[in-house]
């Protein structure tokens, strides 16, 4: 059913991207991974989804490194444009596995205090990589949620470029209840995200549950679907926009767009400038430029890999 509602979505304007359409998901962890899926459901984009299903997509110690060996292959995929994330099975993710990483977060090794707080940061940094490769990879990636995203799984998105939900959906920042401070990118990034310190600090601090609604009105996602299908549907529909565009601009512009978020104007302005003085260099410029004047989609653009 999802695989004949994504391709009625994507086939209401042909394009040169829809002989590609196969199925979302494979149906179980994609080897060598143990926690993810990888699909390619449309031309150049990449389906990357949590697969754990029957632990409620909990993240345990293999999907900390799998993440990062997935998005770094990605990122250096010439065939990938943007990547879509979702969770297998009943919800998007419970967050992180307490039982199966226990001995990582209150053994730490180490032979006194000082070795044993290296090791522990040597830890909770590895940790942090899982999702800032994310925010790293050139690619676009859309992160669609259904029911609830807990703990680990809003550091998860919040380093996603787009973020769709269904209504069901719900947030919570899990971290105080368990006796800890978020420390993998929550606390860093969802301010940026919604723009409120007050709420922020808030959900940060009572680990109260924001619903679908509440997280479409302060920005934490763009939109908000009546159905995981429908929601999937429309991830993938956005996928293929995005990946019908030029590779130069659309990674130009994700690199910028973090970028820019760091620092301040003047700087992303210099940044930007020194940028495009290369970049402008492309002949997507012109053939994107062609297709205006000829009043066609960018999509009906042969671009090059990048």
């Amino acid at each position: 059913m999802l695989s004949l509602i994504a391709r009625t979505a994507l086939t209401k304007n042909s394009s040169v991207w829809l002989p590609g359409i196969r199925a979302m998901s494979s149906g179980g962890p994609t080897a060598p991974f143990t926690t993810l899926s990888i699909s390619h459901p449309a031309t150049a984009v990449t389906h990357v989804e949590l697969h754990r299903p029957e632990k409620r997509n909990a993240m345990n110690r293999a999907f900390w490194s799998e993440m990062v060996d997935c998005f770094s292959q990605i990122a250096a995929d010439p065939d990938c444009r943007v990547v879509v994330v979702s969770g297998a099975g009943k919800m998007f993710t419970s967050g992180i596995d307490l039982m199966d990483m226990a001995s990582d977060i209150l053994q730490p090794e180490g032979d006194d205090m000082a070795r044993t707080s290296w090791n522990m940061r040597r830890i909770i940094t590895k940790y942090q990589e899982t999702f800032s490769v994310i925010e790293k990879c050139p690619k676009p990636v859309v992160v669609a949620v259904h029911s609830a995203c807990i703990g680990g799984g809003v550091d998860l998105i919040t380093a996603c470029d787009i973020r769709l939900c269904t209504q069901d959906a719900w947030f919570q920042v899990k971290e105080v209840d368990i006796g800890l401070a978020a420390d993998v990118g929550t606390l860093q990034r969802l301010p940026k995200v919604i723009g409120s310190r007050s709420l922020v600090n808030e959900l940060a601090l009572t680990a109260r549950k924001m619903y679908a609604d509440e997280a479409k009105s302060s920005g934490l996602v763009s939109r908000v679907f009546d159905d995981k299908e429908a929601m999937m549907a429309a991830a993938l529909e956005l996928a293929g926009e995005i990946a019908g565009r030029s590779p130069v601009a659309v990674q130009g512009t994700k690199v910028n767009l973090i970028y820019s978020r760091d620092h301040s104007v003047a700087e992303g302005l210099d940044y930007m400038a020194t940028w495009n003085m290369s970049m402008l260099q492309t002949q997507d410029v012109m053939k994107s430029a062609q297709a205006s004047m000829e009043k066609k989609s960018p999509k009906e653009v042969a671009f090059s890999k990048l």
